[in-house]
């Protein structure tokens, strides 16, 4: 997870509080001014003889002396203020530049979107080696009443090679994976400290067809990173069980549609230029998203409501439903 740090606010510099030269300049005129009619009302005589005293003179000659100087003050404090903003201004940038620094290190940094962070965890959890498969062209699925899963690519998969018999493979006596094992390490640890996560995961590392998926899983993550798409930034619409279980029997269409429920427009766009322009990561998402779907197809046979809810929320789920929206998985 991003962790915030705090980001102390900067002083504001002496310059803006000593007096500018803004300041220096309209005392300059003020008293400037003030004399130089200080000097024409002592030179020209204002009362004549017999007269008595007229107020409206009187205002007039106030105003003649005063309002200019308060004008030309008005316009250094307006001047004052104006500098002090741009300063404010300044630092709030540097701090929001700060901040923005902080957190895309905390993102380099975070053991689920680092790639070499993910592998060296998952390396010392368990040694899984990753088997190459053909790249695929497009994601499509069909099941048959059965519940036979059948992938149909323009490429075809060259089968795996077949176990002998005499050959006793580690998941033989692996006796099978918990739900709530599968669900944890779909969402893969949340920190370094997360024991319970780490358990999930080593249990599923195991697993022959959860290693898969969560490798699968653990590579479109640190892809989809690089672009700055993280699943804990999205927040897509939940959708109800009925809806995965008749996803997972096959059922396409508009009204499955809503299991694409991610909305975030950048995210959406940035997936889908990097589906056309990268071939590797368009491998990669297809190579994905046949595992999640066949590890749907078992899951939901035997899944309460509750347990799908809780899977749909995982960062594997999410990712999910991403790629999916962007290759049209659920049309």
């Amino acid at each position: 997870m991003v962790r915030w740090k705090m980001v102390e606010r900067p002083n504001i510099p002496a310059v803006a509080i000593a007096p500018s030269r803004t300041e220096v300049i309209a005392l300059i005129l003020s008293v400037g001014w003030m004399t130089a009619v200080s000097v024409f009302f002592w030179a020209v005589p204002t009362n004549l003889a017999g007269e008595g005293f007229d107020s409206l003179r009187f205002v007039l000659t106030l105003m003649a002396v005063f309002l200019p100087v308060v004008m030309i003050w008005v316009a250094a404090v307006a001047a004052r203020s104006a500098k002090i903003m741009r300063t404010e201004a300044q630092i709030l940038h540097e701090a929001i530049d700060t901040l923005r620094d902080n957190v895309m290190t905390e993102r380099q940094g975070n053991p689920l979107t680092t790639d070499a962070s993910v592998e060296r965890k998952l390396t010392q959890i368990a040694q899984a080696t990753k088997k190459p498969e053909a790249p695929l062209a497009t994601f499509t699925s069909s099941r048959e009443s059965g519940g036979k899963l059948e992938i149909t690519s323009v490429k075809t998969i060259p089968p795996e090679q077949p176990t002998l018999a005499f050959d006793v493979q580690p998941e033989d006596n692996t006796p099978p994976l918990p739900r709530v094992d599968l669900i944890r390490a779909l969402n893969f640890p949340d920190t370094e400290s997360d024991a319970i996560g780490f358990a999930a995961l080593r249990k599923a590392l195991k697993d022959r067809t959860a290693r898969q998926l969560v490798q699968a899983s653990q590579d479109v993550l640190t892809l989809l990173s690089q672009d700055g798409i993280y699943m804990d930034d999205l927040q897509p619409d939940r959708s109800r069980p009925e809806l995965w279980r008749r996803f997972a029997q096959g059922e396409r269409g508009r009204a499955i549609g809503a299991l694409g429920g991610v909305r975030d427009r950048t995210s959406l766009a940035l997936t889908t230029a990097r589906m056309r322009e990268d071939p590797i990561f368009r491998d990669a998402c297809h190579h994905f998203l046949r595992h999640f779907d066949k590890m749907l197809v078992s899951f939901e046979v035997v899944a309460t409501d509750a347990e799908l809810i809780q899977m749909s929320d995982t960062r594997t789920a999410r990712s999910f439903m991403l790629l999916g929206r962007v290759t049209g998985a659920f049309d």
